[in-house]
């Protein structure tokens, strides 16, 4: 059974290389001048830097599991400096639930399933 817990803490400089190898350089991720001005006041993440480290997370625990198949949801932003609660548990044989809640008020960043095959 799957049940994995982390704390990650993002920074501007992931974000940063994060842009640089997936090409999405949006300025709500890299530019912390046009940020100032947008409701988020600050870079967000990107989501899937986000999900990179659950995928991490899991491959460190095994490193024979692929994944089948992902559903994701990004419904709260998550800011460099930030502390997150990164989260893995096996709802079924296969089946796995993640999620990713900001630690300082409990917003969910990432909510999903995967599905998994070893």
């Amino acid at each position: 059974m799957i049940d994995l817990q982390e704390y990650w803490t993002p920074t501007q400089t992931e974000f940063d290389a994060f842009a640089d190898v997936s090409g999405d350089d949006n300025a709500i991720h890299v530019d912390p001048g046009f940020c100032a001005s947008t409701a988020f006041g600050r870079t967000v993440s990107h989501g899937m830097l986000i999900y990179s480290k659950l995928w991490g997370m899991l491959k460190r625990h095994n490193g024979a599991i692929a994944q089948v198949s992902q559903s994701l949801m990004f419904p709260n932003p998550a800011f460099a400096g930030e502390e997150l609660s990164l989260r893995i548990a096996e709802q079924a044989p296969g089946r796995l639930k993640m999620s990713v809640i900001r630690v300082a008020d409990g917003a969910e960043c990432l909510v999903g399933e995967a599905e998994i095959t070893c």
